[in-house]
């Protein structure tokens, strides 16, 4: 192995010599790849193909240890330091130029308890790895809307899906943690232990430490469930969501029902010459019993007049991975994000006026749905503060080729500065863009300053600053 110049945390770089490198690499039970090395390529490339970023160093842990020795390593040379779970944040904080991107992919396991209805996660699992335990015994958590999302990102960042109505942000399904901080130690973060950093990872994304257990509280979820999508012409589009915003206070909790304004895919069930026109789909979720759900989900056909529809009982674990053929790894990806407490007139708008011009088939403005058991925490009670969220708005750009990026990206800001005035100002962490720095102290509110504190007594030196950082000082 030849020497590394390393980035260093004070924006300078040192030399790493061979005989440190060979050290490092045998007391590992996983691999250290430089760019030298096999394999090197592809443990750098992420989900979002705008993210091409070379580190000196890549740690693919293959357990607690490798983690903790990755972290001390890092430590003792100030080297700049990302940490990579299963890859999928927009943002791409898990890779890092020329330093050291500590790569959790491998530690996938999850384990399911039946009896105590908890599952313990490791941070390199996908939301499909974790269904596929869970549901093995009918049971599940609030996490996200795509099966290849990283568990851990989604978690620390406080996490919301189709459960979120009934069972809360995911966060709130957290029980306890295993923390790697920035001296290299395990500390376990819960109620009982070391409560101040359990309060923070509850949302204040990977700012404290790296987590390599997640213990979760599961529900009974499944294992089938009603679910399906209805599709409506994109000239009812204001009439229709005008009697969305009124309908979902009346529906029940375990029903959930989304908005997106996009180009009809080719889907089976639409005639052939709706294909590639802007439409309205409402994608539903049911998570009770399948009659009730049949009857809670009659109003939403009255909305308005649809294309078609494609509802039935289907697997939990199948209606998780419905939105993967979207979001496949490789394209150009680009979100703004905004939080509503409700959906005024001028915020209906400016949602049509822009979805009546994507700039790319592929590119989308969703609109999820929370409320319910998620707005009953205090908002001092996790991180994760913005608990007046009835609803996130988020613009995703998506495209392919370098070329469309200026305009791509330009469609996402000005609706996103459009609808700024609409909005509550807060945000969600987990769909910041890696530019949205000033927007890390609105996203946690009142609760950043305690943030701080936590951040100054975890991790002084700011060793984790490759996320929306909050710095160690005020």
């Amino acid at each position: 192995m030849a020497d590394l110049t390393m980035a260093t945390l004070d924006g300078d770089s040192t030399k790493i010599g061979q005989e440190a490198i060979q050290a490092l690499a045998s007391s590992l039970r996983g691999d250290l790849l430089t760019p030298d090395t096999p394999g090197y390529d592809e443990a750098r490339t992420i989900w979002n193909g705008m993210i091409d970023r070379r580190p000196a160093m890549i740690i693919r842990c293959a357990g607690v240890a490798d983690v903790m020795r990755s972290v001390a390593f890092a430590r003792d040379h100030q080297a700049l330091v990302a940490v990579r779970g299963a890859g999928h944040n927009i943002a791409g904080n898990a890779v890092c130029d020329k330093g050291l991107m500590i790569d959790l992919s491998a530690m996938k396991s999850v384990r399911v308890n039946p009896e105590t209805r908890r599952a313990y996660v490791e941070p390199g699992a996908t939301l499909g790895d974790f269904d596929h335990e869970a549901q093995a015994f009918g049971l599940a958590t609030s996490l996200g809307i795509n099966s290849t999302t990283g568990v851990a990102g989604l978690t620390v960042g406080g996490g919301f899906g189709w459960l979120s109505r009934k069972y809360g942000m995911t966060v709130d399904s957290l029980v306890s943690a295993d923390v790697i901080t920035a001296d290299a130690k395990r500390v376990r973060a819960s109620a009982e232990e070391n409560p101040d950093l359990f309060w923070a990872i509850r949302g204040g994304g990977g700012n404290f430490g790296v987590v390599t257990v997640f213990e979760f509280q599961l529900h009974p979820v499944g294992p089938e469930v009603l679910a399906g999508l209805i599709v409506f012409p994109f000239d009812q589009a204001k009439a229709l969501l005008t009697k969305y915003r009124e309908l979902v206070d009346k529906i029940p909790e375990d029903l959930n029902v989304w908005v997106v304004l996009r180009q009809a895919p080719p889907l089976p069930f639409l005639p052939k010459e709706v294909h590639g026109k802007e439409v309205v789909v409402l994608p539903l979720f049911y998570a009770g019993k399948i009659g009730e759900g049949k009857r809670a989900i009659e109003p939403l056909r009255t909305l308005g007049k649809p294309h078609g529809e494609h509802i039935a009982p289907q697997q939990f674990t199948a209606w998780q991975k419905a939105f993967d053929p979207l979001l496949t790894p490789g394209a150009r990806n680009y979100w703004k994000s905004h939080n509503f407490s409700e959906l005024s007139d001028g915020a209906l708008d400016v949602m049509i006026e822009y979805a009546s011009k994507l700039p790319s088939p592929q590119c989308e403005i969703f609109i999820g749905l929370i409320g319910g058991q998620a707005n009953r925490v205090a908002p001092d009670a996790t991180a994760y503060v913005a608990r007046d969220t009835k609803f996130v708005l988020n613009v995703h750009a998506r495209w392919d080729e370098p070329r469309d990026d200026k305009r791509c990206i330009a469609w996402a800001r000005e609706f996103f500065d459009k609808s700024a005035p609409y909005a509550t100002g807060s945000a969600y962490v987990n769909f910041m863009t890696e530019e949205e720095v000033d927007r890390v102290a609105a996203a946690y509110g009142p609760n950043y300053e305690r943030l701080v504190q936590v951040k100054k007594k975890y991790d002084p030196k700011n060793l984790f600053r490759m996320n929306q950082n909050i710095k160690p000082s005020v």
